[in-house]
């Protein structure tokens, strides 16, 4: 790239990652829409446009087109660009692992998907993970930006590490952050450094990214709750902000007593929404032993979705409806947020009585009634693994330039 060339992208720097932005989370789906959306003039928006597609992120169709039932002038369309670069992205859960390529756009480029017992120590498990990460590199030939990290744990700030992953056998306080990079390194997964690799709790990830793709679109104040493969958590997303609290380990919404009287939690309480609205949780209630075929979650809803007719099953989905409710109706009372997505096995619980579910809720919470907060199911598959690609993202979406400097 020819130094006038650089010394232009300069000047542009401050508007290229709002439009990228734009772009990335389907806000901007042309020209004309950039053009508002960024308050400038076609001309500058153009221009723009134009140099985020000479950095190979996104394609400026070459005709301008109208859109169905539009009046106005046809307007170029954007697009992601397909072949542009990637990042990875790994999930770590209770029965395995998942590790993706994920471009601009929220797209998967391609997955994989490791099962088994955790180990005990967690850098095992993360070198598996990223050397499968690595193996797809090679074989597609992309280039990669970056690397982020989900993981059932709330994840402590600035150091990454894991205080709480109740259901691996991890200890207490995990560098994961910090392993994680030296898999990278390791495995020699070119233009990852120290700065651009990232860790972050599953649920909050999937809330980040269901904002950005998702169910989520368009809220300004999101408010996810989540079943795992075991457990539950919570995320909050407020003004387009996720809210990670003051050291990154806000709503842990699992350990929300909602049975006083219930199963003992890992926490030390009793009745939490943890222990009593996951999978373990509904499997235990319909009288089923959990098989060693697939994960907790899947077997799950497999069992809502193809055995709710059978009375013990209905039974225990409403008893797990009846607690889900009465804990979201809680955090409704206080964050009083403008929609509520619904991931996991609890997805699987609205889907299977959606009414009941939101009589609850309104019931029992302040607003229910005449906010009538909407109650959605997550729509993205893999969101957490979508979340933590947006981690990597994130230092392109600031700043568009960085892919040069590499």
């Amino acid at each position: 790239m020819t130094h006038t060339r650089t010394t232009r992208l300069e000047r542009g720097r401050g508007a290229l990652g709002p439009a990228l932005e734009l772009v990335h989370t389907g806000r901007a789906p042309t020209r004309a829409v950039l053009t508002s959306e960024l308050g400038v003039t076609r001309a500058t928006a153009g221009a723009v446009a134009a140099e985020l597609q000479a950095l190979g992120l996104i394609i400026v169709d070459s005709r301008p087109t109208a859109s169905a039932g539009s009046q106005g002038r046809p307007s170029h369309r954007l697009f992601i660009d397909e072949n542009g670069p990637v990042v990875l992205a790994v999930q770590i859960h209770a029965d395995g692992f998942r590790v993706a390529l994920v471009g601009l756009g929220g797209r998967i480029v391609t997955t994989v998907s490791g099962c088994g017992t955790i180990p005990a120590d967690p850098a095992h498990v993360l070198t598996e993970a990223v050397t499968e990460g690595a193996r797809m590199l090679r074989e597609t030939g992309r280039r990669c930006l970056g690397a982020g990290l989900a993981v059932p744990s709330a994840v402590a700030e600035p150091d990454g590490e894991a205080l709480n992953p109740l259901h691996l056998a991890w200890p207490t306080g995990a560098p994961v952050r910090r392993l994680f990079l030296r898999a990278l390194t390791e495995a020699g997964i070119s233009g990852v450094t120290p700065e651009i690799g990232f860790s972050a709790n599953d649920v909050n990830l999937a809330a980040l990214a269901e904002h950005r793709h998702g169910a989520g679109r368009g809220a300004r104040h999101l408010l996810c709750v989540a079943s795992g493969h075991r457990g539950v958590g919570g995320a909050l997303v407020l003004d387009g902000r996720l809210h990670r609290g003051s050291s990154g380990l806000a709503l842990e919404v699992g350990h929300l007593t909602v049975n006083p009287e219930g199963a003992p939690c890992h926490c030390g309480s009793r009745g939490c929404l943890d222990v009593e609205t996951d999978p373990v949780a509904f499997l235990g209630a319909a009288g089923r032993t959990p098989g060693p075929e697939g994960s907790l979650v899947q077997q799950a809803a497999a069992l809502l979705r193809e055995e709710y007719a059978d009375p013990a099953v209905r039974a225990a989905a409403e008893l797990l409806i009846d607690r889900l409710g009465q804990g979201i109706a809680g955090l409704v009372n206080i964050l009083n947020p403008d929609r509520i997505i619904l991931g996991g096995l609890h997805r699987s619980l609205l889907e299977a009585d959606p009414e009941r579910l939101r009589a609850v809720v309104a019931d029992r919470s302040l607003w229910g009634r005449s906010g009538g907060v909407p109650i959605l199911a997550c729509s993205l598959d893999h969101n957490s693994l979508v979340g933590a690609a947006e981690l990597a993202w994130q230092p392109v979406l600031d700043d568009p330039l960085v892919v040069l400097e590499d």
